[in-house]
Formats: C-alpha cells, sequence, structure tokens
C-alpha cells in the first residue's frame, strides 16, 4: 500500500507541475516548483508543498493564486490519473530551498571571513 501511495504522489507531483506551467495563467504563479506530495492512506487528501524564492508578500500571493486555481487544478488532476476519486489537494509552502540557500550564503561568509579559498589542509 505504502508503494503504491509513493506511485501516486509521484504521478500527482509529475501531472500538477506540468499543470501549473503549462496550463494554469495566474500571474501570481511565476517560479515555483511543486516539491513534494504526501498523500493520505485513504487518498481523500494530497499535501502538495511547493517552494519559490522571494518575500514573504510574494509567497502569500502564489498561495492565493495556487488556491484559486485548486479546483482548475483537480478537475485536470482527475483527467490525468487513473484512481476512482481524486484527492482533495492542499497546497503547503515548504521552505527548503529557501533555508538551503541561506545556509550556503552562510557558509559562503564564514569561508571569506577566514580567509579560506577553499583549500582543505
Amino acid at each position: 500500500m505504502a508503494d503504491r501511495l509513493g506511485r501516486l504522489a509521484e504521478e500527482i507531483k509529475r501531472e500538477i507541475s506540468s499543470i501549473i506551467a503549462k496550463e494554469v495563467k495566474d500571474p501570481r504563479l511565476g517560479m515555483i516548483s511543486i516539491t513534494d506530495v504526501n498523500v493520505s492512506r485513504d487518498m481523500s487528501w494530497a499535501k502538495v508543498y511547493y517552494s519559490q524564492l522571494g518575500s514573504e508578500e510574494e509567497r502569500e500571493q502564489t498561495l492565493e493564486g495556487l488556491n484559486r486555481a485548486k479546483g482548475f487544478v483537480r478537475t485536470e488532476l482527475s483527467k490525468r490519473l487513473r484512481v476512482r476519486h481524486t484527492p482533495e489537494i492542499i497546497f503547503e509552502f515548504d521552505p527548503s530551498l529557501e533555508q538551503g540557500a541561506k545556509m550556503d550564503a552562510l557558509l559562503r561568509t564564514l569561508r571569506s571571513s577566514r580567509g579560506d579559498k577553499g583549500d582543505h589542509e
């Protein structure tokens, strides 16, 4: 069962990425990526995690746009998936990309303050 949910989650991730990139015409949905999908055991809902670089205000606008497009995305998803019941979609921001960029910048700052040019002793 877990393997089936994993395959379904990957398929949902791929299809939603395609739908948002090619078919949703909302200008609030600029450069976002679908990073992960978790499907409930009963397949009644799917949490779709997205990432985006930008301000808090841009993230809020993106979430607003995603929530406005939710019905369209779910309808398109139902046409593409081979499941009896298309799960309800819940969009959530995934901060991991942003956190990774901050960590990278912090490490670069530490290296430059030490005078480390990447040479290891």
